[in-house]
Order: structure tokens, then sequence, then C-alpha cells
């Protein structure tokens, strides 16, 4: 007998009676209790679809309210908003961005749109996230100004931007991480994708860097069915970002007249629609889910499986509930179990490092992210069925 057999069916058995009736128990689907389909209709009346309309800039105002950033600019997707910002930022061909090997792979598509080249600092075991240690000890043995341009003394490239990625919604050191950056005039670009609704020290995650990046995707916290958005405090950046996003067009009654390239990377107004029901929404959805999270860690402290729990200092939106075993045995007997009986349940990323695309990219040997992927589980976190049916009823 395993180490983990007594816990397989009861953990099976309470995922299935959180989210009852639903089979099979889905990692993360999206809720539509609110007032999304009267606001489709709204857009569809008013024959504005795309991306010119109301609702595009309503979701704007209510993501930089939220968030307490200045400004927002919505795009098609996170990875959209992740190489405008990139770019934005002064990256260009061939140079270098510091990130993390635990991630999605869209951080690093991104990087590559652009030519440059990721550089892999590792992460925190307690948080997943890029590690403030880890980007000091890099940029002092590897790291040098010249004429105030950071560069890096291995490749001789030049250290463009550093990204970090609040992973699952657990925020990272980020204030550490900026404050070093600092020191050697590197920008920071927040990978902020899966942690709206997450705070450090009762600041929201996105808003320490010189910008930073949220998803709206179909499995994140809210969706607009595909999106992203941009978020930043700098005026000139956010009119940069509307304007390249937008084919880089210069305002005309009728001539069409672009002065760059430019992207077709706005978000339609379809889904903009759909972004403002679910932020009606938000403060309730991450209510839920921190209280599901509660009810995990509970569940998990009888057993010898970890529960991540937010860092010290931060809140999180528990996007993705994460289980750390002790070792890839017992994770792969628990993924295999629970994906048999209906109760979808994943392993983190496969490290970027790992990808063959990525493989030459330098790193400082990442001894936490190796150690992490054999054994980090996501298990179901969607807002569970009962309250979103109690949502419903509360609000017709």
């Amino acid at each position: 007998m395993s180490q983990i057999s007594h816990i397989l069916n009861e953990f099976e058995d309470f995922a299935k009676s959180v989210y009852a009736p639903e089979f099979p128990v889905l990692l993360h689907r999206p809720v539509f209790a609110g007032n999304e389909k009267t606001y489709l209709n709204e857009c569809i009346d008013s024959n504005f679809v795309s991306s010119v309309g109301a609702k595009v800039t309503e979701f704007e105002q209510k993501i930089a309210a939220f968030t307490g950033a200045k400004y927002a600019i919505a795009t098609v997707n996170g990875t959209a908003a992740l190489h405008v910002a990139l770019k934005l930022a002064g990256v260009g061909r061939d140079d270098e961005v510091i990130s993390q090997p635990l991630t999605f792979i869209a951080t690093c598509n991104a990087v590559s749109y652009i030519g440059a080249l990721p550089v892999f600092v590792d992460v925190d075991q307690s948080s997943l996230g890029m590690s403030y240690d880890a980007v000091k000890t890099f940029l002092y043995e590897h790291a040098e100004l010249r004429n105030g341009v950071a560069y890096n003394k291995t490749s001789g490239r030049r250290l463009s931007a550093c990204v970090p990625m609040h992973t699952f919604g657990q925020p990272c050191d980020i204030v550490s991480i900026v404050a070093v950056c600092k020191d050697y005039n590197i920008p920071v670009v927040e990978d902020a994708a899966e942690s709206l609704g997450s705070y450090i020290n009762e600041q929201h995650s996105g808003t320490f860097g010189l910008m930073g990046i949220l998803s709206f995707n179909g499995n994140k916290i809210i969706t607009t069915g595909g999106g992203g958005m941009i978020i930043t405090n700098d005026a000139d950046l956010a009119e940069r970002a509307k304007y390249i996003t937008t084919t880089a067009k210069i305002p005309h009654p009728f001539e069409y007249v672009h002065d760059e390239v430019g992207y077709n990377y706005r978000l339609p107004n379809l889904n903009a629609a759909l972004g403002c029901a679910q932020m009606e929404q938000l403060d309730y959805f991450i209510m839920r889910k921190r209280e599901l999270a509660l009810q995990y860690e509970s569940f998990f402290s009888k057993s010898k499986i970890a529960f991540i729990n937010e860092p010290k200092g931060c809140v999180s939106n528990y996007w993705l509930n994460a289980l750390q075993f002790d070792s890839l045995n017992q994770r792969n007997e628990f993924l295999q179990h629970t994906n048999a009986n209906g109760v979808m349940t994943r392993p983190i990323w496969r490290l970027m490092n790992h990808l063959d695309m990525f493989k030459h990219c330098q790193n400082d040997g990442l001894p936490n992210a190796t150690w992490l992927e054999e054994r980090i589980v996501n298990i179901p976190s969607s807002v569970p069925v009962a309250s979103t049916k109690e949502k419903t009823k509360n609000t017709s």
C-alpha cells in the first residue's frame, strides 16, 4: 500500500461533494451567473461587436478601478498584452529577458515574438514564483552596467526586462524583485495573468512594475472568452499601448494612414461585454474561492500532502489550488487515480528550459523549480456549483 492510498478515495469523494452534481469535476470552468447575456444582447443590438464599442472602454475602466492602476488597455489575450508590454518596455531583437522556468509557455512565447531570449532564474518553493534571491544572485554574478544599460557579461547581450509571474495567483516577492532590478535599470513587467484579485501589502499584483498584464481566458477567475489587459501608471505608455494595438492608425475622419507597424490586438466589444458582467461578480468569486481554499487546507491538514498557502503579507485569489507531494511517484499516483475517477487534476507545467526551443537558454541551475516540477499538482478550483446557484438566485 502506498503512503497516500488512504486519502485518494476520500479526496475523490470530497471533491465530488463540493461540486455536485457536476461530473466530471473540472479543473476550472467559467461561471456565468450575472448580466452576461444582457450585455451581449446590448452589443448585438447596437451593432458594435468588434473592437470599437462602449463596453471595451467600460471594461478597461472597471479593471483600472479594481486594480488601482491609472490606465488599462484591453487586448485580445494575455499573450498579446505581454508581447506589447515587452515591446514598450524597450525589449529588442537579440536582447535577454529575465524570466522563470516554472510558468505557462505564453510567457516565453511573448519574449520570442520580439526575437529576444529568456534567461531563467529559480523560483521560491513557497510562492512558486520568481525568487528574489535568485534574481539578486544572477545580477550580481552576470550583470554589468555600461553607460547605464545592463548587459549580461556571459552572453554579451542586453538585459532589457524582467518578467516575474504570480503563479496560480500566489504573489511572488515582487517588491524586492522590482527594487533589485531598479539597481540595474532593468524594467519589470509583471505577468499577473493568473492573479486578478491578489494583493501584496494591500497593493494589487501587476501594479508594482513598469507595466503588468492580465488574462481573461476561459479558465481564469473572470473570463471574456479570450482577452487580456495591460495595466500601468504611465500615461505615455498607456497611450502608446492603445495606439499600436489598434494597428497604429492615425485618427482621421475617413483616410487610412498608419505610421508604423502595429498590431490588431484590441479586444472586441462582445468579449468586453462579458468582462463587464464578470467584474460585477468578481468580489463574490474571490470570496468563494478563498472559502474553498480553506476547505482544502483543512482537508489536507490530516495528511502529509502539503497545501500551497498564500505567502505572508499577501492575499491570494487562489485561482488554482495547488498541492505539494513528497515525491514524483506520489504525484503520479494522485494524478492517475483522480483523473481515472472523474476528478480533473493536472501537474504543474513542464519547465521551460526542458522544452526544445528553450534548452539553449542560460539558467542558474534551477534547483527549486526542478524539485517542484516533480511534486506540484493543481486540483479543482472553480467557484463551486452550489454557490453559483445561490448567486443566481440572489441576483435574479
